[in-house]
């Protein structure tokens, strides 16, 4: 059974859904397709808690404190092949750096892919924890985030990265 609930951060409300093994999704509330995003999940999440909300209700606490810069919750990816492969590249931006959208293709090893990546960074279901809005544009634009540009100008700013 899945469970969700809801977590007020400094850029808004986010929604979190987990299974008891891992979380399965961290997105802002306002987010336009996050009715099209919860139906992608195995089966509907019912309002409740457990031990994986609860650690990663904490971890968004410390991370927004500037206490956290990489998440320890666990969760699932449930992409296809390809994005599973664009978010597993996410995961290496450190903290307080960016990467372009070109750059993302060519660290999987597909660098005529960058439309593709890019489109597999705006299906990511992990906001925050699956670092997407550290990609910018080759031309250090702040480009395409799904959470909107404000709150990307504003994670980036938070971890140093502008």
């Amino acid at each position: 059974m899945s469970l969700k609930i809801s977590i007020d951060t400094p850029l808004g409300e986010m929604i979190a859904v987990a299974d008891d093994e891992a979380l399965l999704l961290l997105e802002f509330a306002d987010r336009k397709d996050l009715a099209r995003q919860l139906a992608k999940l195995p089966e509907t999440p019912q309002d409740g808690e457990n031990a994986i909300l609860r650690q990663i209700r904490d971890e968004l606490k410390s991370y927004f404190k500037g206490r956290l810069t990489q998440f320890q919750t666990p969760y699932k990816k449930a992409g296809t092949a390809f994005q599973d492969k664009v978010w597993d590249a996410l995961e290496h931006i450190p903290s307080g750096q960016t990467v372009s959208y070109k750059d993302i293709a060519g660290r999987i090893q597909n660098p005529k892919a960058v439309r593709g990546a890019a489109s597999a960074i705006g299906a990511n279901p992990l906001a925050i924890m699956v670092p997407c809005h550290r990609v910018i544009g080759s031309d250090g634009s702040l480009t395409g985030y799904a959470g909107g540009l404000e709150r990307k100008k504003w994670l980036l700013a938070h971890e140093g990265a502008l």
